[in-house]
């Protein structure tokens, strides 16, 4: 399942209190989509790595009880006590085969030991796949049945409108658009340490807004996502100085236009960024005209882009001769 279509999904079932279990590669985005839905209905967020805890972690201390002489268990601080939100149960198929039988009582009764789950939490859990080269523990039958189970799917266009809305740098999104297989290079077959995926590309992010000496960024940036896609992304990266001036465009709609397929990547995401960087009238009007002579893959391209980001467009002149010229490539 996309990501656009797990959140809402997700989001109904929260509402509801029904036990979720996330499926999917490393690296593409399954705990920081939880937290956007929690976020969103602006709830509690809890992120538990089962991965890393003993049982006792879940279930808590015993202590005797002087005046009813028994043994009670003092449950964990980190537990939610009040309120509504999510308790994700992150990595829940890494952990030891003990911390999920505690994780079990806690999934099924919601209560493990003294302590019980208050009722505006829901449970949503997460884990890569058994065969995704990480340290997993197959689920045992009847913990799998606790859950409804959805597999997460790397999407390129959704991840670029994301990448929009978070400021990743353009010539990231740009190259994404170029080399859309580049997103996500995980092969569960390949003993490579590093490889392209979401999360890495964020890395490759924070590298390039770190203003590190250019003579070591190969190595950086082959660190998070491979050698082989950081000479990609660099050699890419040398077009940005053959753009016209997307200020210039966005001013007046004027500009040079190029027949290079890598160029032409590079200047649509540009000019998409920097809208949205600021967003007026008169800069929409201007690069929705010097559309109007791009080639026509690129301009659908543009429009398609500032739709996903919400930018309206519907009573624009120009956008009115946009759609004559290029309706038969929508229909």
């Amino acid at each position: 399942m996309k990501a656009s279509n797990l959140i809402t999904t997700l989001r109904s079932l929260v509402e509801q209190k029904v036990p979720t279990f996330l499926w999917g590669a490393p690296g593409i985005g399954k705990s920081s989509i939880v937290k956007q839905v929690a976020q969103s209905k602006n709830i509690g967020f809890i992120d538990l790595r089962l991965a890393l805890m003993d049982p006792t972690d879940l279930k808590g201390i015993p202590f005797y009880e002087k005046d009813s002489h028994t043994a009670l268990w003092a449950p964990p601080a980190f537990l939610p006590s009040e309120g509504e939100g999510i308790l994700f149960l992150d990595e829940l198929n890494s952990a030891a085969p003990s911390v999920q039988a505690s994780a079990y009582q806690l999934i099924l009764d919601r209560r493990i030991g003294e302590y019980e789950l208050p009722k505006g939490w829901a449970i949503v859990a997460a884990g890569n796949r058994e065969g995704d080269r990480g340290v997993t523990y197959r689920m045992p039958a009847p913990l799998a049945n606790r859950f409804v189970h959805f597999e997460m799917e790397v999407e390129v266009d959704e991840w670029r409108y994301w990448a929009y809305k978070q400021k990743i740098d353009e010539r990231i999104i740009a190259y994404i658009a170029y080399k859309s297989e580049h997103l996500f290079t995980f092969d569960a077959k390949n003993d490579l340490k590093s490889f392209a995926t979401p999360r890495s590309w964020e890395y490759v992010d924070s590298i390039l807004k770190s203003n590190l000496e250019e003579k070591l960024l190969l190595d950086a940036l082959g660190g998070a996502v491979g050698r082989e896609v950081a000479v990609g992304f660099l050699s890419f990266s040398k077009v940005m100085h053959k753009l016209p001036d997307i200020e210039t465009i966005l001013q007046t709609s004027k500009g040079t236009y190029s027949d290079e397929v890598d160029v032409l990547y590079a200047l649509s995401s540009g000019l998409v960024s920097a809208l949205l960087n600021n967003n007026t009238p008169e800069r929409l009007e201007n690069l929705l005209y010097y559309t109007l002579e791009l080639k026509s893959e690129f301009a659908v391209m543009i429009v398609q882009d500032l739709q996903r980001a919400g930018v309206l467009m519907q009573n624009s002149e120009a956008f009115k001769e946009w759609v004559k010229r290029f309706s038969y490539l929508l229909g």
